[in-house]
């Protein structure tokens, strides 16, 4: 019995785990993530949930040496160093990242293996811990794009093996993670506990040692290339977010949900993750205008916030809609009469992508958004939404869309129109540079 609860706190006292019950409270919140925990640990002790990361049927094994036996036997065959792939015609990216963020799965590895088969190139994806589908893919593979990894005994191992098969490597990422200054300047870090905050610093230099390591940089905006080249002398190139098939046939789906106007003026606010209460809160001031005190003008919190730290004036006006799937949060998205999409100018919000403007384009839902990162270079000012610089700008553009309900409808259109003819996965430059897709295709 000592032996079996000896092994049992050996699979659940792991540093991964640990790293991705982190994540899950930053992400998902403290509740969720205790919830997940709790049934993971009952399937372990059940006998259900163990690693598929264990060798054969024997005594279980440390998932960084998964590996190791088969490095063995192929020095000793001296079959060590196999001849790199012949790409000739054949191209096919290996994706393995940190798959748990459901909308960075989508946005960066889901939707670039859609965009790559539809240049002819095959594609497929893993998590990094899946280590049997990794090294499958690893054998198949041309090409290795690592996604949101940072450095670790069983990272490092995955890179080792590539290497050995001489695979050339990218590494692709979409926030600053590697940067402690984006951290320390960071806003939205003031609504999380202090103790995560100094965790997600230390961690920063695991994910830049992983950027510096491979062959090229791959990021999703200009300015989060900028501050990448402050860190790494690897080539560091944009590829952008944009509104894949999938996206767009959800979004059309979801517009067709749109209920009959009832009177009621929503204003929506979408949170996929949690410590955005400081972006939300730079607006305070013009939503309190707006919405305080006026029945029919309602805010509309889509997936995580914490609804204590909004004013009085706000709160009682205030509508909460919990995370859930993608095509739930946009059929209940399309229920909005306008996005508010507010970011504080600061060093990682400077880096952000414009996905839910993506998300609000796809079901015809006109935005306003802050003059930062790449939210304005997805607005046609006036036309398909409008870039707030100061706080009467913000009051302007929802008093605008509120006093004329159908030409706010049209705006939604034409964000709609506008993200089918310019932000769809097209091989274009302000999509994706040339030298990402020489790398693949050359």
């Amino acid at each position: 019995m000592c032996r079996l609860m000896t092994r049992f706190f050996a699979q659940i006292i792991r540093p991964t785990l640990a790293q991705r019950f982190l994540m899950a409270v930053r992400h998902e919140g403290l509740g969720t993530a205790l919830r997940k925990a709790r049934i993971f640990i009952g399937m372990l002790w059940r006998g259900e949930g163990q690693s598929a990361l264990s060798a054969g049927g024997g005594p279980s094994h440390a998932p960084e040496h998964y590996l190791q036996s088969i490095w063995q036997q192929l020095a000793q065959g001296e079959a060590f160093h196999p001849t790199p792939p012949d790409k000739g015609d054949r191209r096919f990216i290996a994706i393995i990242g940190d798959l748990n963020l459901p909308q960075c799965r989508k946005y960066r590895v889901e939707q670039l293996a859609s965009f790559w088969e539809g240049q002819g190139v095959s594609c497929d994806f893993a998590h990094f811990q899946d280590l049997p589908r990794v090294t499958r893919l690893l054998t198949r593979a041309t090409h290795l794009v690592e996604y949101r990894l940072q450095s670790s005994p069983v990272t490092e191992m995955i890179r080792y093996e590539a290497r050995r098969l001489g695979l050339p490597i990218m590494y692709d990422i979409d926030d600053p993670l590697f940067s402690i200054s984006a951290y320390e300047t960071y806003g939205n870090m003031g609504a999380l506990d202090p103790a995560m905050k100094a965790h997600f610093q230390s961690e920063a230099p695991k994910y830049l040692a992983m950027m510096n390591g491979a062959d090229m940089v791959s990021v999703s905006t200009p300015q989060l290339a900028e501050h990448c080249r402050l860190f790494t002398k690897r080539p560091v190139h944009v590829r952008r977010n944009f509104a894949d098939d999938a996206t767009l046939m959800i979004g059309a789906s979801a517009m067709k949900t749109r209920k009959k106007d009832d009177g009621i003026f929503r204003v929506g606010f979408a949170s996929g993750s949690q410590g955005h209460e400081a972006d939300l809160a730079s607006i305070f001031s013009p939503l309190e205008q707006f919405i305080g005190g006026n029945a029919a003008h309602r805010l509309v919190l889509l997936g995580h916030f914490d609804r204590n730290r909004l004013p009085k004036t706000l709160h009682a006006q205030t509508d909460v809609i919990a995370f859930t799937t993608y095509e739930n949060y946009l059929n209940e998205l399309a229920q909005m009469n306008c996005a508010v999409m507010p970011l504080c100018d600061d060093t990682f919000n400077r880096s952000k992508s414009a996905v839910r403007l993506i998300d609000a384009a796809s079901v015809g839902v006109p935005s306003v958004v802050a003059p930062v990162g790449d939210l304005p270079n997805l607005i046609v000012q006036g036309k398909t939404g409008f870039v707030a610089k100061d706080q009467s700008e913000w009051h302007t553009a929802l008093r605008r869309f509120e006093s004329n309900r159908d030409a706010t409808r049209a705006i939604g259109r034409a964000a709609r129109t506008q993200l089918e003819t310019h932000w769809s996965g097209a091989p274009a430059p302000h999509i994706i540079e040339q030298e990402l897709l020489d790398w693949v295709i050359q």
